[in-house]
């Protein structure tokens, strides 16, 4: 029986091992005060390979056409981000079939906030 579609998570991938999709082809992680996404996209050209930024949204996108084979590949993914990052730092590098994004932690939500008083 399938399970009705939540239109909150509806084809977005969180960085949160809790709500996985159940696909291995890219890793996601924070260190350093930035978020990291690896995704495989072995076979693709540079410029075959999309990324945008929008509104909390990273969009990946690639399309290959292999024209001795008659095949064509196409790849789209949308990874929503909690924390608020820093647009304009933002970098993706493409190497060995692997698409890096590096998405820096804005300063101002890198602190933790304000401290609750616990009574006793």
């Amino acid at each position: 029986m399938l399970e009705p579609a939540n239109t909150w998570t509806q084809g977005l991938d969180f960085p949160s091992r809790l709500l996985e999709s159940g696909s291995n082809d890219y890793e996601l992680y924070e260190e350093d005060g930035e978020f990291v996404l690896s995704v495989e996209l072995p076979g693709f050209d540079p410029e075959e390979i999309t990324a945008s930024w929008n509104d909390g949204v990273l969009n990946v996108a690639g399309e290959h056409e292999d024209e001795n084979r008659g095949t064509r590949r196409t790849y789209h993914r949308r990874f929503r981000f909690p924390k608020a990052i820093d647009e304009d730092g933002i970098t993706a590098e493409y190497q060995n079939g692997i698409l890096t994004v590096r998405l820096p932690v804005t300063v101002e939500n890198a602190v933790s906030g304000t401290e609750i008083e616990i009574e006793s």
